[in-house]
């Protein structure tokens, strides 16, 4: 089986170092959309040097944006890219992300799930830099057609979304150029960019990156509640549980569930809200 599972799970955490400049967080937050309209003192934080800030789903391509794909070639682990899918996305913020920074981000597979027709591979990385750790991240990712080795099916619970008007609500128009500006933060599969690889994968046309999306409903989150304050963000993770295309827009809509935790979703607006991101939750202070 291309999944050796003891292998994988007894590998040795791998350790790369990262670094990351103003202009790295600039060219990403761009690829969210930020800089709409272009001088408003809202948006220049995401966007001037002088005063920037960083959205903390840039811990997703801080370093060059490949650490799923890196995953995928830990030991035991030999998979086709074309059975994969990015399943969920989690980070949790230790303090907030400078702007320039260095760090050694050290991943590892903390565990592989069994979902009979699927395996799903739990990619963990955890980030520090000399003062002390940074963030870590999460993803879970479906490796079709590998699953049936007897292995536990993990967990499955799902959030229900609340039976109630959302306290925010707001809509966000993703660019035809989104994905290809999107990409220069690193992450490069032609599905996003290439029409004659989109169609090989199934879709009409080139779809947005998730992470894409995971970026855009969070900078939508801190700005219309947290008052743009990204530091207030303690940690994020979502589902991704559809695909939103170039042109089309994403609607954000978000449930305060305690103090300090909102539960979100995000839809395409244009496809009677065919689901984009689910089971999303975001706490703060």
């Amino acid at each position: 089986m291309p999944i050796d599972v003891a292998k994988a799970l007894a590998a040795e955490p791998r350790s790369t170092e990262i670094a990351w400049g103003h202009k790295d967080i600039q060219l990403y937050h761009l690829g969210l959309g930020a800089g709409t309209p272009a001088t408003d003192p809202a948006e220049l934080r995401y966007t001037l040097e002088s005063g920037l800030h960083v959205l903390p789903s840039f811990a997703t391509v801080a370093g060059g944006g490949m650490g799923v794909v890196g995953g995928l070639s830990a030991p035991g682990i030999e998979v086709d890219l074309a059975a994969v899918l990015h399943g969920t996305q989690s980070v949790a913020l230790h303090r907030p992300i400078p702007v320039d920074g260095r760090a050694t981000a050290t991943a590892r597979v903390a565990d592989v799930y069994d979902k009979g027709k699927a395996a799903v591979l739990v990619l963990v990385t955890e980030v520090a830099d000399a003062e002390g750790p940074l963030w870590t991240t999460e993803a879970q990712i479906f490796v079709r057609g590998e699953g049936g080795f007897g292995g536990a099916r993990g967990p499955s619970g799902r959030l229900d979304v609340p039976e109630r008007e959302p306290d925010f609500a707001v809509e966000r128009a993703v660019r035809e150029d989104q994905a290809l500006l999107y990409r220069l933060s690193g992450d490069w599969n032609p599905l996003h960019a290439d029409p004659e690889f989109a169609r090989l994968a199934g879709f009409d046309r080139p779809i947005l990156h998730g992470l894409c999306s995971y970026g855009m409903a969070l900078k939508a989150l801190v700005d219309g509640v947290l008052d743009g304050d990204v530091t207030r963000v303690a940690a994020y993770g979502v589902r991704f549980s559809g695909v939103v295309f170039p042109g089309e827009t994403l609607r954000i809509r978000a449930w305060r569930l305690t103090e300090g935790r909102l539960q979100l979703t995000a839809t395409a607006a244009e496809r009677d809200d065919a689901p984009v991101l689910g089971d999303a939750v975001l706490t703060h202070t």
